[in-house]
C-alpha cells in the first residue's frame, strides 16, 4: 500500500509563508485522489485541498482560496502545498491522505502529519 510523509511544517509568523511537502512511497499514483487537510486543536480534520494525480484543477477549501496553492511532481511522487498569507487559523497539523480516484469516498490513508503554528 502507499506510504504518506509530510514534512516543511513549522512555527511561522502570522503573513509568512510555507511550503509542506508530501512524499509517497509503495503504490501506483494514478490510482489515486490526492489531498492536504488540517486538523486544529480541538477541531474537526477539514479538506484543505485536493486533486485527481493524474488529473486536472486542483480544488481548495473556501477558506484557503487565494492563498494556498498545490503542485505536484509525477517524477519524485511529491505533493507541495504552497500556503501564503498565513494567518492564526492556519495553526493545525497537515496530514496528506490519499483515496481511490473517483471513488468519493472518504480518504483512509494518511501520514503522520506535520505541524504548523502561526504566532498572531
Amino acid at each position: 500500500q502507499v506510504q504518506l510523509v509530510e514534512s516543511g511544517g513549522g512555527l511561522v509568523q502570522a503573513g509568512d509563508s510555507l511550503r509542506l511537502s508530501c512524499a509517497f512511497s509503495g503504490g501506483q499514483m494514478a490510482r489515486y485522489d490526492v489531498g492536504w487537510f488540517r486538523q486544529a486543536p480541538g477541531k474537526e480534520r477539514e479538506f484543505v485541498a485536493g486533486v485527481t494525480w493524474l488529473g486536472g484543477g486542483n480544488k481548495y477549501a473556501d477558506s484557503v482560496k487565494g492563498r494556498f496553492s498545490m503542485s505536484r511532481d509525477y517524477v519524485q511522487k511529491t505533493l507541495y502545498l504552497q500556503m501564503d498569507s498565513l494567518g492564526a487559523e492556519g495553526t493545525a497539523v497537515y496530514y496528506c491522505g490519499v483515496r481511490p480516484t473517483g471513488s468519493q469516498a472518504k480518504y483512509g490513508v494518511w501520514g503522520r502529519g506535520t505541524q504548523v503554528t502561526v504566532s498572531s
